[in-house]
């Protein structure tokens, strides 16, 4: 058996933006990954899903996988001829313990690598509208761990930090805050100093007071702070509230779900994420491909017969070629035919397959793309999921336009673990729909649930009537796009 290896990956202070491409890359192709505590969600999502996760997640005061054992389990895989990533909040080397994880590696000759991850030293405070150097304030930034063993003294010279006159920052020190001032103030430190203190930096929940050294300690009890939290002391704190840009983001803070489904949630998860929202991705459905279905078989196979071919989801085009390429056919089995589509999105995956669409709704719905499809001349093959609107069909009879409505997928409702989510949702959370399907999915995960103090932000009117069905608060995005219905969100936050 070969020899894996083991990449030590800095995984940022937890904003998934701030996780290198390197570090990406790595993690991507990694078949092991041991993770801790603090690396973000987002970042424990992007882990491949047939890699081995192995959390060994350690708090203060809590280690519940000794640092000898994760050092132990970085080599037993890595001896298994994995290709092991240790994934370490921050960066490995900076007060990371990446530096004795390697040593074992080393001993016995285990190929590794380390990528530097950004630090929270430095991110943090400026996700806090600190700058740690300013020339007007200070000229050097210094960076201390503020940990010790449980009741042992603070190694930290307080007189030689005094003397730089640089912007401190204290890593893990929440539990020892007040001894920190205390240890500068003594050293001779002016209590009027500004200082601060930042909670969850760079996500969307993160929280800072500012204060002085002196009343620091007892603003950050009353304020509750507690760990994962940095300490900064120096001049430039005081220019938090002037350089203070993330606070100041449209969403900052907000509980927002995202309901697609989990290989179309990325765009609309990552532009809110963005806006400051603490997002919660909870695709509580999932789309099927029909692989064995006669009728779909049947109905490419006499593709010609047809003068118009309708798609009413970005999911069908995709699932359509890849049958008609498993028939040996291609795009010119659709000569003669027209080509309607039911929005932008799904206009946009038919031409990654070289085809244009001749017709879209101006609102991009079942209802307005069966208006816009009320004069056309037949036999039209509807190309959707098993379970869809009525309003295609409802049309086509009325008209006597003959039709064939092909299921080339299946809408399975999934129950992912939904603890967490009821309780966002019966807290006021705001919850995302972009379909009635997704409305449906959502309710069955979620039985003997309050709906009533959430709010559903709809992407259109459909889907808005099936949420108002199970006593769901809603607001309608004006149009039927992503964009539209972030902007609806922006306008009740």
């Amino acid at each position: 058996m070969s020899t894996g290896n083991v990449i030590l990956v800095g995984a940022g202070p937890g904003d998934s933006g701030l996780l290198t491409r390197k570090g990406l890359e790595a993690l991507r192709q990694a078949e092991v990954v041991v993770f801790d505590r603090l690396v973000g969600p987002e970042i424990l999502s992007m882990i491949p899903e047939n890699a081995e996760k192995i959390d060994v997640g350690k708090q203060a005061s809590n280690h519940p996988v000794p640092q000898y054992q994760i050092n132990q389990i970085l080599l037993e895989k890595a001896q298994e001829g994995k290709r092991v990533v240790r994934l370490k909040g921050g960066d490995p080397f900076l007060f990371g313990r990446g530096g004795e994880e390697l040593e074992l590696l080393k001993e016995n000759g285990i190929p590794f690598q380390e990528v530097p991850g950004v630090t929270s030293a430095l991110s943090v405070p400026a996700y806090a509208g600190i700058p740690v150097t300013h020339r007007e304030y200070c000229s050097s930034v210094h960076i201390i761990t503020g940990h010790a063993k449980a009741g042992a003294e603070l190694k930290i010279d307080f007189d030689a930090l005094r003397r730089t006159k640089g912007t401190l920052v204290f890593l893990m020190g929440v539990t020892a805050l007040p001894r920190i001032c205390k240890g500068l103030l003594d050293a001779g430190m002016e209590g009027e100093m500004p200082a601060a203190v930042i909670e969850r930096g760079t996500l969307p929940r993160q929280r800072k007071v500012v204060s002085t050294l002196e009343k620091l300690p007892r603003a950050a009890e009353e304020a509750n702070i507690v760990s994962p939290a940095i300490i900064v002391v120096g001049k430039v704190c005081a220019l938090s509230e002037s350089f203070d840009w993330f606070d100041s983001l449209p969403l900052k803070g907000r509980e927002i779900i995202v309901t697609r489904p989990a290989e179309r949630n990325g765009s609309l998860c990552g532009k809110l994420s963005a806006l400051g929202a603490n997002v919660t991705a909870y695709p509580c459905i999932r789309t099927v491909e029909r692989e064995n279905d006669p009728e779909f078989d049947e109905a490419i196979e006499k593709i010609s017969a047809y003068r118009w071919l309708v798609f009413t989801s970005p999911a069908g085009p995709g699932i359509f070629f890849r049958h008609l390429r498993k028939a040996h056919m291609d795009a010119r089995a659709l000569h003669g035919l027209k080509i309607a589509a039911i929005g932008p999105k799904t206009a946009e995956e038919l031409e990654k397959f070289g085809v244009f669409s001749d017709l879209m709704p101006e609102t991009y719905d079942s209802d307005h793309l069966a208006q816009a499809m009320s004069d056309v001349e037949g036999p039209v093959l509807l190309c959707r999921a098993s379970e869809g609107s009525d309003a295609l069909p409802r049309l086509f009879a009325e008209k006597n336009i003959a039709f064939a409505d092909v299921a080339c997928y299946d809408t399975v409702y999934e129950a992912p673990n939904s603890d967490q989510v009821k309780e966002l949702v019966e807290s006021g959370a705001i919850v995302t729909f972009t379909s009635a399907s997704t409305v449906r999915g959502f309710v069955k995960s979620l039985p003997d649930t309050d709906f009533s103090k959430m709010l559903g932000c709809c992407i259109g009117k459909q889907t808005a009537a099936e949420a108002e069905k199970h006593g769901i608060p809603v607001r309608i995005a004006e149009k039927a796009t992503m964009e539209s219905l972030i902007e609806c969100i922006k306008g009740v936050c």
